[in-house]
C-alpha cells in the first residue's frame, strides 16, 4: 500500500543523545533503540473511517517525535504501520452509510495520507493493509494451529463452525504488557472488540484469530482455515514479525490499545517465535484527547478532524504545535483556546525565524535535544523555543545564523514547518 511523501528533515550539527522512553510494561523510563545501527518501530494504524481525528493525529505525531529523535541520534529507523482495512467496525459503518466497505476504506486512507503529509509525519517504510496481508496473517494462524496454540470453536446462534481462537493460557507472559487483573481485562475485552461471553471458548479472554465466512461479509480462501477473514490482533503480530523481526525496539499506539490489542498481539508473537521473546523491548502508549469532557472517539462521534481544520484555514504547523505542546503520555482536551494559543505560537515562531538576526541558538539546540531524549518532553522543548522566540522578537541578539538554526531545530526535532 502506498504511504505518503517523506517530508524534508534538516540535518542538525552534532548528534542527539540516546532516547529514554516510558515503558508501559515496566512502568519506568528505559533506553530505547540501539546505540548505533537501526531502531525498529511498529505503530498500530487506523481502522479507516472518521479519519483523521485529533486522537489519531496525537498518536502518529507522538511517535513521529520518537523517530525524529532516533534519527538525530544517528540511528536509522525501520518503521512499520498497518491499516485495519477489514474489520467489524468498518463493515458496520459501511452498511450504516450505504457505502461499499472497500470504497469507504479507500477514501479514508487517502484522507489520512493527506493529513499525515500536511502534519509532516515521516511515513513508515512498510505501510500495509490487512486486505493485502491476508495470506500472511492466515499463514500465522495456520502455524499456531499446527503448534497447538490455537483451537476451533463450534458455531453459535446458527453461525458456522470453525472460528479459530487463541488460548491466552498458552503464553506464560500473558498479562505482562498492561499488568491488569483478570476482572479489568474482562471488562476491557467486552468494551474493546472482544467476545468474553462467546460459548465454547476455553477462556473468556481468548481472542479471535480467524472468523469463518458469514453471508454478506468479505472473505478470503485460506487453505485448511476455510474461507474467512482475520481477527484483529493477529494482523499486527504477523505484519510486525514479517517486516521487523523480533524483538522490536518499540511497539506503540494509543493508550486504549494496551489491552486487549497489544497484550494479545504480544502473546501471539511469543507463540509464533518462542525462542525470541519478548515481542517488544518497550511498549509506548500515547494519551487520549478529549472534547467537551469526553475522550474523542469514533464510537461517540465527538471528533475534531484534521482535514476540517485545514479546510477552515488552520495552518498544519499550528495543528502540530497544538499537539506537541502536550506531553505524549498526557490526557488533554482540545478546546478553542488550545487552537488559538497554537496559532499565536506558530505566528510568533515564524516571525522570529524570519528575522535577519537573533540570540545565539547553540544552547537552544542542546536543550531541545535533551528534552526530546527525556521521554519525548516536547512541552519542555516548546518552552525553550518560546524563550528564544521572545528574545528574537524583542530585538535582542546579533547572531546571523541563529534564526536559520532555530527553524531547522523546530523542523527536525518537533516536525513543525514554520511559515
Amino acid at each position: 500500500m502506498r504511504s505518503w511523501p517523506v517530508p524534508s528533515v534538516p540535518t542538525l550539527p552534532g548528534r542527539g543523545p540516546r532516547v529514554h522512553l516510558h515503558d508501559t510494561a515496566t512502568g519506568g523510563l528505559v533506553p530505547v533503540g540501539p546505540t548505533e545501527g537501526t531502531a525498529t518501530l511498529y505503530v498500530c494504524g487506523i481502522t479507516p473511517y472518521d479519519a483523521t481525528h485529533l486522537g489519531h493525529a496525537n498518536t502518529y505525531v507522538s511517535f513521529d517525535l520518537l523517530g525524529r529523535a532516533w534519527r538525530d541520534a544517528g540511528l536509522d529507523v525501520n518503521y512499520v504501520q498497518n491499516v485495519t482495512d477489514v474489520d467489524d467496525p468498518l463493515l458496520e459503518r459501511a452498511e450504516a452509510t450505504g457505502v461499499d466497505w472497500r470504497d469507504l476504506a479507500a477514501s479514508q486512507i487517502e484522507l489520512f495520507r493527506g493529513d499525515m503529509e500536511a502534519l509532516s509525519v515521516v511515513p513508515p517504510q512498510e505501510y500495509l493493509g490487512v486486505v493485502e496481508a491476508v495470506e500472511l496473517v492466515a499463514a500465522a494462524v495456520r502455524e499456531l494451529l499446527a503448534a497447538g496454540a490455537a483451537y476451533r470453536v463450534p458455531g453459535v446462534d446458527g453461525g458456522p463452525d470453525g472460528d479459530v481462537y487463541f488460548p491466552v493460557d498458552a503464553d506464560p507472559a500473558f498479562g505482562t504488557v498492561g499488568n491488569y487483573d483478570v476482572a479489568t481485562m474482562l471488562t476491557l475485552s467486552a468494551e474493546r472488540g472482544g467476545d468474553p461471553d462467546r460459548p465454547g471458548k476455553r477462556n473468556p479472554l481468548d481472542p479471535l484469530l480467524w472468523r469463518v465466512e458469514r453471508p454478506g461479509e468479505p472473505a478470503w480462501e485460506a487453505g485448511e482455515l476455510g474461507r474467512g477473514r482475520p481477527g484483529w490482533h493477529i494482523e499486527c503480530s504477523a505484519i510486525a514479525l514479517q517486516h521487523l523481526g523480533m524483538p522490536i525496539d518499540v511497539q506503540a499506539g494509543g493508550s486504549d490499545l494496551v489491552f486487549p490489542h497489544h497484550e494479545m498481539g504480544a502473546a501471539h508473537a511469543h507463540l509464533l517465535r518462542p525462542g525470541s521473546r519478548p515481542f517488544a523491548r518497550a511498549y509506548a502508549h500515547s494519551g487520549m484527547v478529549a472534547l467537551d469532557g469526553e475522550k474523542m472517539s469514533k464510537s461517540k462521534g465527538n471528533l475534531v478532524l484534521v482535514s476540517k481544520l485545514r479546510a477552515a484555514g488552520v495552518e498544519a504547523g499550528a495543528i502540530r504545535l497544538a499537539i506537541v505542546a502536550h506531553h505524549w503520555r498526557s490526557e488533554w482536551e482540545w478546546t478553542d483556546e488550545v487552537l488559538a494559543t497554537a496559532r499565536e505560537r506558530f505566528s510568533a515562531w515564524s516571525s522570529a525565524v524570519a528575522r535577519p538576526v537573533g540570540p545565539d541558538a547553540t544552547a537552544l539546540l542542546r536543550t531541545v535535544r535533551e528534552r526530546m531524549a527525556d521521554d519525548l518532553d516536547a512541552p519542555g522543548a516548546v518552552a525553550a523555543v518560546d524563550a528564544w522566540v521572545a528574545g528574537a522578537n524583542a530585538g535582542t541578539g546579533d547572531d546571523h545564523g541563529a534564526p536559520a538554526l532555530v527553524r531547522d531545530v523546530v523542523a527536525a526535532l518537533l516536525g513543525v514547518e514554520l511559515a
